[in-house]
């Protein structure tokens, strides 16, 4: 959201700030407290959409700060969103440069009839073991358990990996249905009818604090058979525009898109007998893939940092002056 249009919802609903002993940088970040939302959220009405009104708004009253300390409480809280920023347009560029040069290296080949001396068409069956996930039931979602079901809602539709998409579980899956910390996992249905999902890869990137993480029927598991061929090489091979493709074509359903079982194995490209170029893209896209893994640590940390500082320096309880800014 734009700091200087303070929308109240998604929809609409403009709030304007017109006193001047009220900064607007610190109303932003006032709207953004969980007691504020709460409050609307509890006072508003509508069975199908809900709603409040400039009524409700105008009645919530609060403690305000004088006008430098709301200053200084926004530009701290500023602070760590622009960090944050920079740290996830860091991880696109990294993303997108080893994009690129797979597709210089590889990518450009693939719907040619010809290809350099010394490639061949490949089958993925040829490279990779494909896992398929556990089929959980009903009764297997608890509250609470040291373990979760990594679920569709683990992908972000804009690519990447959430883990808001976890649910506690307590099921019997198979140790193959276990995942760790850096495997490499693909959409195998998708919920959208523009297939915005299906078969996308993405790495696991944070176990969200269980200590046992397992994929339900909604994903596959990716292990490359090859020690050449590292799982950095297979997610930009499945980020590529064919592969992409080719799942589609292998999709089906009219409320539920499915992807078949044969699509990944089936999947053919043309790469080099000899792994040599292979290897030098995944030692690129490892060096890349471990750099964002590490923003993706730091933009967690300041994320925390900042939603607890939020409502601790919105009610007084932390006063400015007494912050080491370290964002």
């Amino acid at each position: 959201t734009d700091k200087k249009t303070y929308l109240h919802n998604q929809r609409i609903g403009l709030v304007l700030f017109k006193n001047e002993k009220l900064d607007k940088e610190f109303a932003y970040w006032f709207l953004r407290t969980r007691h504020y939302q709460k409050s609307m959220v509890n006072s508003s009405t509508g069975s199908t959409v809900s709603h409040t009104s400039p009524n409700r708004i105008k009645e919530y009253s609060f403690n305000l700060p004088s006008l430098p300390e709301q200053k200084a409480i926004a530009k701290v809280l500023t602070a760590f969103d622009d960090k944050i920023e920079i740290l996830q347009a860091q991880n696109k560029t990294l993303e997108t440069m080893a994009q690129n040069i797979f597709k210089e290296w590889f990518g450009k080949y693939q719907q040619e009839s010809t290809s350099p001396n010394g490639w061949r068409i490949f089958s993925l069956s040829e490279l990779v073991d494909v896992i398929n996930g556990y089929s959980y039931k009903g009764v297997d979602l608890v509250e609470v358990s040291n373990e979760a079901l990594v679920t569709l809602k683990s992908f972000d539709r804009n690519g990447g990996f959430q883990t808001r998409g976890f649910k506690p579980f307590k099921g019997s899956p198979k140790t193959q249905h276990e995942v760790k910390i850096g495997d490499l996992v693909v959409a195998h249905t998708d919920l959208t009818q523009d297939a915005e999902v299906l078969g996308n890869p993405a790495f696991i990137f944070d176990n969200g604090g269980f200590e046992k993480m397992y994929i339900t029927m909604d994903l596959v598991k990716v292990i490359s058979k090859n020690e050449n061929i590292g799982s950095s090489f297979l997610y930009y091979l499945m980020k590529d525009r064919y592969f992409k493709g080719h799942c589609v074509g292998y999709s089906n359903g009219t409320t539920v898109l499915h992807l078949s079982k044969k699509a990944i194995p089936e999947y053919q490209l043309y790469l080099p007998e000899n792994f040599d170029l292979i290897k030098k893209f995944t030692k690129i896209a490892n060096d890349t893939t471990n750099k964002i893994s590490l923003n993706k640590g730091a933009i967690k940390s300041l994320t925390k940092t900042r939603d607890t500082l939020l409502p601790k320096l919105m009610s007084g309880q932390v006063r400015v002056n007494n912050i080491k800014q370290t964002a």
